[in-house]
């Protein structure tokens, strides 16, 4: 494996000793003392920062937490619910009063996601350059007025064009809470945090039931669907106001923290997350090993898969529950139980992940084996009680916690802010690709069995779980060749190789304060290296 530059000359200066602990204790792979080291370079080229105790660390963290996460949960909440709105229409007359027939709902349904894949890329490179809460804030009025506008629609070519809008307004969001984590937390934290925010997805789809049940009773002219996007359209704008003012656009800019504690927090993610996001160019052999990196394609495939069932299970959920014979006002009723699993399942998972550093790939297993069961008892739907195939639609409800286990995946794995953004770009392009195909599986013809797509639904899920077990072989097995290559041990839990040459490890937020306190970053410290080219990296299993 190549190495940066300053990397081989470290490595003829000073040699590397194999680290005397795997897990609790700091691993020093450099022979020489902190004092040599000090000496051996400039004074001008030294990051220096106040000493912050335990106690201190722990309020930072909570500010950031308590600033952050808030904002994050509500901005995807608000995203998942004009996405299940959808669903709750087309129960309360949205077909009807725009003439909907043959596969246009279907087609409804997938055309938000050609938005989403039209303005998927040029936002990841807008997220990387431009002031991120700025961005998100006015992407966000843009979002609510395309939603609210859909109570206009009165036709199938109307409500083609604002769900497209729809797609281009939302493809910034997920990719950037995901730059957002990966700027503000280490890597330990960044499973936990993603599993929080993205945990808004299922509530947002208890809180649109909750809407979608008490505007159904509406019996005024304007009529009930189109209330349930003007409410969630103005609410969405409103949110807007929020982020414009709260959400800070990066760590060094971030008012609510001090000028000493902005510095630790920059140094903690250069030392136990991925690197420094901030003033960073855009490197296109970042790219270029990005698509040279296997582990790329293999998560793609994971992803793609992941998402087909998503797509068609998320649109025609409250179809598929009328079908065993609830009322319209019932089926938005019964998908609250659903996403409670959801979101119990997507927070555990997260927490488990950020806990366990060998834990990741085992989780995204396990999370969707109960879908290739549940997809298996609706297809059977005609041999068994209907009570056997309400379970298996909730046997659905723990699929959705491997989008953000995949998330996480990324966000650990990558480093260097190209390599990583295009990473997720590709992400969402997969993501999109199964959104768009997902719906179409559900023929009106199979109306209301959908064996086709059940079929097909349990095909995917049983094909990911084999890709995953793929997926953590080959980063066993690419952490073993490092480690070999390297001499080193390495880290799961921190960024490599910092601070002239030592790899450390941190195995909870008190080592990550005594590292950050003791630890004299350089400059070249702060590059924007990948994670090939970061002595000391190891990937999370």
């Amino acid at each position: 494996m190549a190495l940066p530059r300053h990397w081989a000359k470290r490595q003829q200066q000073l040699p590397f000793d194999q680290p005397e602990s795997s897990n609790s204790q700091t691993r020093l792979t450099m022979a020489a003392t902190d004092e040599i080291t000090q000496a051996a370079m400039p004074e001008e080229t030294t990051q220096t920062h106040q000493d912050v105790d335990d106690e201190r660390a722990r309020r930072i963290l909570r500010r950031i937490d308590w600033r952050i996460m808030p904002l994050l949960f509500i901005i995807y909440m608000f995203n998942f619910m004009d996405k299940t709105i959808l669903s709750s229409a087309s129960v309360f007359g949205l077909g009807d009063d725009n003439g909907l027939v043959d596969q246009q709902y279907s087609w409804i349904s997938s055309v938000f996601y050609f938005g989403y894949l039209f303005w998927t890329y040029p936002t990841t490179l807008l997220i990387a350059r431009l002031p991120i809460g700025k961005y998100v804030a006015i992407n966000t009025f843009f979002w609510g007025a395309v939603v609210a506008l859909t109570a206009a629609c009165s036709n199938f070519g109307g409500l083609m064009t604002v769900r497209f809008f729809l797609g281009v307004a939302e493809a910034t969001i997920s990719p950037a809470l995901m730059f957002i984590t990966s700027t503000w937390y280490t890597r330990d934290e960044i499973p936990s945090r993603t599993g929080i925010w993205f945990a808004g997805n299922p509530i947002g789809g208890i809180v649109a039931s909750l809407l979608a049940y008490g505007i159904g009773h509406i019996t005024d002219n304007v009529g009930p669907w189109r209330w349930m996007f003007i409410i969630l359209g103005v609410l969405t704008f409103l949110m807007g106001f929020a982020l414009f003012f709260f959400l800070p656009d990066s760590i060094s800019t971030a008012k609510f923290l001090s000028p000493e504690e902005r510095q630790w927090a920059g140094d903690r993610v250069v030392i136990a997350g991925t690197g420094r996001t901030e003033k960073t160019a855009w490197k296109w052999e970042q790219v270029v090993e990005c698509l040279k990196d296997l582990k790329t394609w293999i998560i793609w495939c994971i992803a793609l898969l992941c998402q087909i069932p998503n797509g068609g299970t998320q649109n025609f959920a409250n179809l598929v529950i009328k079908s065993f014979g609830f009322t319209s006002l019932e089926s938005t009723l019964i998908n609250i139980p659903y996403s409670v699993i959801t979101v119990a399942v997507i927070y555990g998972s997260g927490w488990l992940a950020g806990r366990f550093r060998s834990m990741n790939c085992i989780l995204l297993a396990l999370v969707i084996l109960p879908p290739v069961i549940g997809s298996a008892l609706i297809g059977s739907r005609d041999k068994i009680p209907h009570g056997a195939s309400l379970f298996g639609y909730f046997l659905l409800s723990t699929g959705p916690a491997g989008l953000p286990l995949l998330l996480s995946l990324v966000q650990s794995n990558y480093r260097g802010v190209t390599k990583k953004m295009t990473m997720t770009a590709m992400l969402f392009i997969a993501y999109c690709a199964g959104n768009i195909v997902g719906p179409q599986l559900f023929k009106e013809e199979e109306e209301p069995t959908y064996d086709t797509a059940f079929r097909a639904i349990m095909i995917c899920y049983a094909l990911a779980i084999g890709l995953v077990a793929v997926l953590r072989v080959y980063l066993q097995l690419t952490n073993r060749r490092r480690q070999r290559e390297e001499g080193v041990e390495g880290s799961a839990g921190a960024s490599g190789a910092v601070s002239g040459g030592k790899v450390v490890d941190v195995d909870s937020q008190h080592q990550v304060a005594v590292v950050v306190n003791e630890v004299q970053l350089r400059p070249e410290d702060y590059e924007d290296a990948t994670d090939w080219k970061t002595f000391g990296f190891r990937y999370r299993l």
